[in-house]
């Protein structure tokens, strides 16, 4: 089965091209949502314990997090290293879930694969890109964004440059849909017919 890395800076099209996959029946492990539900379910009572002030009503308050953690390198290391291995095991069920139904490609959609020294855990990367203007316009389009925050969350991803210049494949999504699921298409049928 083969692990495919699918990654890219904020504001990129990752979820919009992790949905193409799916849509092509490829299983798709989404980390961002298995963070949200884990602020929900299992991580609760761990952040409550670290930052008290962020769960209410025995839910995480994104937004109360985010502000604990904004800016602050030794809180974000507290959070990560509560949540970081409940995702792992998240992920370890995925993967044994997908081999179990005879998937010949998974795509774990991880947006710090870099940063979190996971390309080790994949096969290939999948690196998503568009135009820094577009995808400043996406991310300050987006509730409770600012500049200051779109900023924060830049200098904890790798640049996009370099994120390309690693990657096995690029999907731009600074055009429309269509030209997204050309594209990824293409690389189905690369990866898949090598797989054969």
């Amino acid at each position: 089965m083969i692990k495919l890395g699918l990654t890219g800076s904020i504001g990129m099209g990752k979820s919009t091209t992790a949905q193409i996959f799916a849509d092509k029946d490829v299983p798709v492990y989404d980390a961002d949502a298995v963070v949200h539900q884990l602020y929900q379910s299992e991580a609760v009572p761990l952040i409550a314990e670290a930052f008290p002030e962020a769960v209410i009503d025995g839910q995480v308050d994104r937004k109360i997090l985010s502000a604990s953690v904004l800016g602050k390198p030794d809180e974000l290391k507290k959070l990560e290293n509560i949540v970081h291995p409940l995702v792992h095991a998240k992920e370890q069920q995925f993967l044994r879930d997908a081999e179990a139904k005879g998937a010949k490609l998974v795509v774990l959609d991880i947006p710090l694969l870099f940063e979190t020294g996971g390309t080790n855990r994949v096969d290939k990367i999948l690196v998503v890109s568009a135009p820094y203007e577009m995808q400043r316009e996406r991310v300050l389009s987006r509730e409770n964004m600012t500049e200051e925050k779109f900023q924060s969350i830049l200098a904890r991803q790798m640049p996009d440059a370099e994120k390309r210049a690693k990657a096995d494949f690029i999907v731009d999504t600074g055009q429309d849909k269509e030209f997204a699921r050309q594209q990824v298409s293409e690389i189905l049928e690369k990866l898949l017919n090598t797989a054969l």
